[in-house]
């Protein structure tokens, strides 16, 4: 493809199509001796890509770079260690057969760029396309930690007036960007069609280059940008200048083939009444949905989103969540969730039955088992919760968004269930305020799971983490015998703004007697107050919903430090800092944290009371009550044995996860 400019417009010219495999074409460049953390970042940028008005005659490799009116030639610089785009051969008898591409999301909120991909557990890669709606001088796609701009490993095809280039980057700690030593995305196919230019392009999990990103189960943060105009060279790049955005997707998903569903499936829409989307950036709109008064029994098997046409890169995530049985009623509502004026009946509908976030697929139960909708014990209200993310402001947009329920009266073998796992939300758990990483642990002991777990345990098939604002990473382990057998679900790159129910790629047995650890990492470094636990959202959470089958009556699964030992810390604290006027119970524990003079000591005895100190179980029951027991300053697990941290295999070795 030719980017030609014709006045102020950019035009282009016929499409051809072209190929680079197996990384022939990458030059080498002296290796920098600059240890640093990099994450992935692809930069993409066309100027002239081929010669003869798109007749896919490539050039034999060759850097050089021609004087341009538009740059001039003593500023422009070649790059040594990048893919000149007009040099690149075709290959038919080298490219891969159509990939199919399940996994897409839309990655700005004009739905410019689109990204699709696909995974290979064989080979330990993934295959991305990208579609650029409209080209200019160049596209920015990357990976990064928590979706800065800052310390990113790039991939970039940008134009520099006369020639296009391609290659492997990074941007360093000011969002510079250099290219790579180490070129590691494979390009494999670029064309034009007429509803925008796509790339083809894959890359391993693990590269073993140190700058860039390992891309494992969890969140992965997209970074993406645009140039709007030629580079002289790429080291003139600054990401911070340039239009930029962020997405989140989970990039591996389950390579099982989902089940199929049974002939009498019927289909049930809870979705929002025509809203008029609000221009403002963040929306959570809440809607009341009445099931069919008397509905029988009926199995969930599947859910899907529906999403309105035009709509796609405004709706962030979608939440259904069915009512406390015991509240009789719930009066109609459609309105912002955070209006103070909204029915608090609202409040007791919280047990999630679906969950979507921009990017998730369909979601589909187990052969064996079906979500329970209807019939005795149930509520007939739902509560539908959208989250527009609207940073545009566009105004006077519809919406009719929500999540589409299959459901059959032809019941599967096993009820699933929704069991709690974490910490109890109470603010006797508490962050320090300025921490760049504090962990707060909560437990599903062996008494409980010994007490409520039938014999031949539970499967845990699916998963949903949650926490709030400061959470940056949850982890559930299994201990069996003191020993930690597998991960149950963890995500080091968590964010509050991405929360799906995410489906294991191996069901998890749950056997009694076996323990369960749920690990969140915090950054309170933005506060200076203490973060207590509790609803609000600046408060915090620690909490992973595990989908399970078959169904117990173990609904809650989580602990808290003994109040009693937080007194003596609080008392001990106090002391120690010259007050000995504590009035240690005379007020809220959260009024004791805001209290305390928080320094390096006073969060460290913190942490480790909160590693030693006795628990209080909540063993509860699906009535909310405590299984018969003594639940009270009990012991935490003893972990004996670790699991090893995975490593990663690739040609140059194998890199060690964090």
């Amino acid at each position: 493809m030719l980017l030609k400019q014709a006045g102020s417009s950019t035009q282009f010219h016929p499409p051809i199509v072209w190929s680079c495999l197996n990384g022939s074409y990458w030059l080498t460049e002296a290796v920098r001796k600059i240890k640093h953390s990099y994450a992935n970042i692809i930069i993409i940028s066309l100027g002239s890509m081929c010669v003869g008005g798109g007749d896919g005659v490539m050039r034999n490799l060759a850097i050089s770079i021609s004087t341009a009116s538009s740059v001039p030639s003593r500023e422009v610089e070649a790059p040594n260690n990048a893919v000149e785009v007009s040099s690149l051969k075709p290959n038919p008898s080298r490219l891969l057969p159509l990939l199919p591409m399940p996994f897409r999301v839309p990655l700005d909120p004009r739905g410019e760029l689109q990204l699709a991909w696909n995974v290979s557990y064989t080979n330990q890669e993934i295959y991305m396309e990208l579609r650029v709606a409209e080209l200019r001088h160049g596209v920015v796609l990357g990976m990064s930690d928590r979706g800065e701009l800052t310390n990113a490993d790039l991939l970039v095809l940008w134009d520099s007036g006369t020639q296009s280039y391609f290659g492997d980057a990074w941007s360093d700690s000011k969002g510079h960007v250099s290219l790579d030593s180490q070129q590691d995305y494979d390009l494999i196919e670029a064309k034009q069609k007429a509803e925008g230019y796509y790339l083809l392009f894959k890359r391993p999990f693990s590269t073993c280059d140190p700058r860039d990103y390992v891309i494992e189960e969890g969140t992965v943060h997209i970074i993406y940008g645009f140039l709007d105009k030629p580079l002289a060279s790429l080291e003139k790049l600054n990401l911070s200048k340039i239009r930029t955005g962020v997405q989140r997707v989970l990039m591996l998903r389950p390579d099982t083939p989902p089940p199929t569903l049974p002939p009498d499936v019927q289909m049930l829409d809870v979705v929002a009444p025509n809203v008029s989307i609000p221009n403002q950036e963040t929306t959570y709109w809440c809607y009341i949905h009445n099931l069919p008064e008397n509905l029988p029994k009926n199995h969930i098997v599947m859910y899907e989103s529906v999403i309105t046409p035009g709509n796609e890169a405004i709706v962030h995530h979608i939440e259904v969540f069915e009512c406390s049985p015991d509240i009789p009623a719930v009066p109609g509502y459609s309105g912002s969730c955070d209006d103070k004026m909204k029915p608090k009946k609202l409040n007791f509908c919280r047990h999630v039955l679906a969950a979507w976030a921009m990017g998730a697929e369909a979601f589909y139960y187990p052969p064996d088992a079906g979500l329970a909708m209807g019939g005795p014990g149930s509520s007939r209200f739902l509560r539908l919760e959208v989250h527009y993310h609207n940073p545009l402001l566009i105004s006077g947009r519809r919406d009719s968004s929500g999540i589409r329920l299959y459901y059959t009266p032809s019941l599967r073998r096993y009820d699933a269930g929704i069991m709690e796992l974490g910490l109890v939300y109470t603010p006797v758990m508490a962050i320090p305020p300025k921490q760049h990483t504090f962990y707060l642990s909560g437990y599903c002991t062996s008494k409980c799971t010994q007490t409520a777990l039938p014999s031949g345990g539970i499967y845990v098939f699916a998963s949903q983490l949650h926490t709030h604002l400061a959470g940056r990473g949850v982890r559930t382990i299994l201990v069996r015998g003191g020993k930690e057998l597998e991960v149950v679900q963890e995500d080091q790159h968590f964010s509050t703004h991405y929360q799906t129910i995410r489906v294991l790629r191996k069901m998890v047995n749950i056997l009694p007697g076996d323990v369960l650890i749920t690990k969140c990492t915090y950054n309170t470094e933005d506060r200076s107050e203490p973060t207590v636990g509790g609803f609000g959202i600046m408060e915090e959470m620690c909490v992973n919903y595990i989908h399970y089958y078959p169904r117990t009556q173990l609904e809650l699964c989580k602990s808290h430090v003994d109040q009693g030992y937080l007194q003596k810390y609080f008392s001990f604290i106090n002391r120690f800092h010259g007050n000995d006027q504590c009035v240690c119970g005379e007020v809220s524990v959260t009024e004791q944290f805001s209290q305390l003079e928080w320094d390096e000591f006073t969060g460290e005895v913190l942490d480790s009371l909160f590693n030693t100190a006795p628990i209080s179980m909540h063993c509860n029951q699906s009535t909310a009550s405590l299984f018969p027991g003594d639940w009270e300053k009990q012991p935490i697990p003893a972990v004996t044995s670790v699991l090893k941290k995975p490593q990663y295999t690739c040609k140059r070795g194998t890199l060690r996860t964090n």
